[in-house]
């Protein structure tokens, strides 16, 4: 019989916006949002006390300053994390090998046989985090669980600053009464297409089969049919080489539009930039994937000199839709970066940063 793998995800609480405090403590306590300002931009990262005003990352600073009257705009300082988020990997690696980074504030590590001798991965995930406090005066939350799903899921169930085990036997009655925008790999779009079938609860989820699931959600389905019955078996992995970031939706009906295109395509938009926040990765060309109603894909791309920002993404993307007329009612779109800054990533980590991420579908 096969072993439990012992998996804890460790993630930083609000970490851009955390490092922004800790190094100007005049904006402790304070509702703080890195990126973007008041006239135009998008929010990076929120601090908690942003948070509770319904500030996020992803946010336009315009939005966000509506929300937060007193909210502050601080620029983003990436080389600063990096050089924390450094720190953070040192102390993984004082554990375990079998570290494998999601983004510059949280990670997976395998603890089944660790370097301590320890076989209690909770004791070792309050160890880790009590250290990181210690290293670099900030917070880090953690899951524990036998799978990555798992662990990813319990770090927010104390967060801040908390930790949280699933054992085995609870794993299938937890996800049931868990709600579907919750699951790790279900995002926005795909949490609202699940509820207009029905779909509020992993109860509800467990009630469609593989094969309607497949139908509906294309290659997602079978991860979805998988997770909700507590299983991933994808291992922690170190040295995965990411080599673009995307995102894409499958529509109900297809979308013969241009109206519809350009509002699918905002929402497609809004979750990739979500998606590169979290990994601090930036690319040098921009895709527009497009799938028609007979299922013939198209794919069409733009290359800078620089890493364009988000802004420069949403209107390249635009001039890739007018590029040409589309030949017929579109079933798909997705948008995506390749030529990634992973060469500079290698630079700050000595590995590349990696997140396998569910394609919203």
């Amino acid at each position: 019989m096969e072993s439990v793998r012992k998996i804890i995800h460790v993630d930083m609480d609000a970490f851009y916006a955390s490092v922004e405090q800790l190094d100007n403590p005049e904006l402790t306590g304070k509702p703080v949002a890195v990126g973007g300002n008041r006239e135009r931009g998008v929010v990076a990262a929120a601090s908690y006390e942003a948070r509770k005003y319904g500030v996020r990352s992803a946010m336009s600073g315009k939005m966000a300053s509506l929300k937060c009257p007193n909210l502050i705009f601080v620029r983003p300082r990436f080389e600063r994390y990096k050089e924390i988020s450094n720190q953070i990997r040192e102390i993984f690696f004082e554990y375990t090998d079998l570290v494998e980074p999601l983004s510059l504030d949280e990670a997976f590590l395998d603890v089944t046989e660790n370097k301590k001798g320890n076989p209690s991965a909770t004791l070792l995930a309050k160890e880790i985090r009590e250290k990181i406090k210690e290293k670099t005066g900030l917070n880090a939350s953690a899951g524990i669980s036998y799978n990555k799903f798992l662990a990813k899921t319990a770090s927010d169930i104390n967060k801040p600053n908390g930790q949280a085990v699933i054992l085995p036997k609870d794993a299938e009655a937890f996800l049931e009464k868990m709600p579907i925008e919750k699951f790790f790999g279900i995002g926005k779009v795909t949490a609202e297409k699940m509820k207009r079938f029905g779909i509020h609860q992993g109860k509800d989820l467990k009630e469609y089969s593989l094969q309607f699931l497949t139908k509906k959600f294309g290659k997602s389905g079978l991860h979805f049919y998988n997770i909700v019955r507590g299983i991933h078996i994808s291992e922690v992995q170190p040295n995965r080489e990411r080599k673009s970031i995307s995102a894409e939706n499958t529509f109900e009906k297809d979308l013969p539009t241009l109206n519809e295109w350009e509002k699918a395509l905002k929402s497609i938009y809004e979750e990739l930039i979500r998606r590169i926040e979290r990994t601090g990765i930036k690319g040098r060309t921009v895709t527009l994937k497009i799938k028609y109603k007979d299922f013939t894909i198209q794919t069409r791309s733009k290359s800078f000199d620089q890493y364009p920002d988000h802004e420069k993404i949403w209107e390249t993307v635009m001039e890739l839709l007018n590029q040409e007329s589309l030949s017929d009612a579109v079933r798909l779109f997705g948008i995506g970066i390749s030529n990634l800054n992973l060469l500079e990533e290698k630079i700050h980590f000595g590995k590349q940063l990696w997140f396998e991420f569910e394609n919203e579908t």
